[in-house]
């Protein structure tokens, strides 16, 4: 028990200080609750490391938003660069059905398939040609680049990109493709054409890939990339040459265009 006194307050002196003239106030307290609460002292590197995980956390959150971003967004190797940016009517499935005159008897009509994609304000065509059903060629994706002037041919069977300068007598400026193919979507047939083979031959490897501008680089970055040059002369390739030849069969004009390329010039 704790035991705790009042003395009474007066103006005049008290004569005794008797016993009785004390107020006692008896307060019950337990022992128990005299246990004073200590305090516990954190360690400062258990913050520390709270905050290092907090860091880490957002950081590899950041970086995985920003990859996704990345693929999805800007780069896609599946498709053609800011294809998802343009209107509908510049994109094309194409059927053209030809005939090879080598071959014209025994085959007949023939058919190469591909998708097309123009890209009026950047000035440039991507090319898809898938595997072919019936046809030695191989499937590709080719980008003909008006504004550097140049044509990059990516042979899938191979993974393997070709690079050489621009033919604006076989393929067709961008607008002019547009606009057949257009019609041709308007429901105007284009009639049975013909054949025409280019022969190319490598002539060098390419180290620098970003002269070769940003939409030759996104098809190619991360492939061996190398030079062509176009082989002169009438002769048609024979079979010892066609050994290290592979032939990719498109179209961007009213006619086929079989680009045969070479790894090396047989003499």
């Amino acid at each position: 028990m704790v035991k705790i006194s009042f003395q009474q307050v007066s103006a005049q002196k008290p004569e005794k200080e008797k016993d009785g003239d004390k107020e006692e106030i008896q307060i019950p307290f337990s022992h128990d609750e005299l246990v004073l609460p200590v305090n516990s002292k954190k360690s400062p590197m258990s913050g520390l490391w709270c905050i290092v995980l907090g860091l880490v956390i957002f950081m590899s959150g950041l970086i995985m938003a920003s990859v996704c971003l990345y693929r999805y967004y800007y780069y896609n190797p599946q498709l053609p660069a800011s294809s998802h940016q343009i209107p509908e009517d510049s994109l094309f499935h194409c059927r053209m059905m030809y005939e090879d005159p080598m071959f014209a008897p025994l085959l007949g009509r023939q058919e190469v398939e591909e998708n097309v994609g123009i890209y009026l304000d950047d000035n440039y065509e991507h090319i898809s040609v898938p595997v072919p059903d019936f046809t030695s060629s191989d499937p590709a994706d080719i980008i003909h680049d008006f504004h550097r002037g140049l044509t990059a041919y990516h042979d899938i069977a191979l993974d393997k990109c070709y690079v050489i300068e621009l033919n604006t007598t076989i393929v067709m400026p961008p607008r002019n493709l547009w606009e057949l193919l257009v019609n041709v979507k308007r429901g105007t047939y284009l009639p049975q054409t013909y054949m025409v083979q280019e022969e190319m031959v490598v002539s060098g490897r390419v180290r620098n890939m970003r002269q070769l501008g940003p939409f030759i680089h996104r098809l190619c970055y991360g492939k061996e990339t190398y030079r062509l040059r176009r082989r002169t002369g009438q002769r048609r390739i024979d079979k010892r040459e066609a050994r290290n030849c592979h032939s990719i069969r498109h179209f961007e004009n009213t006619f086929v265009v079989e680009t045969i390329i070479c790894d090396r010039l047989l003499l």
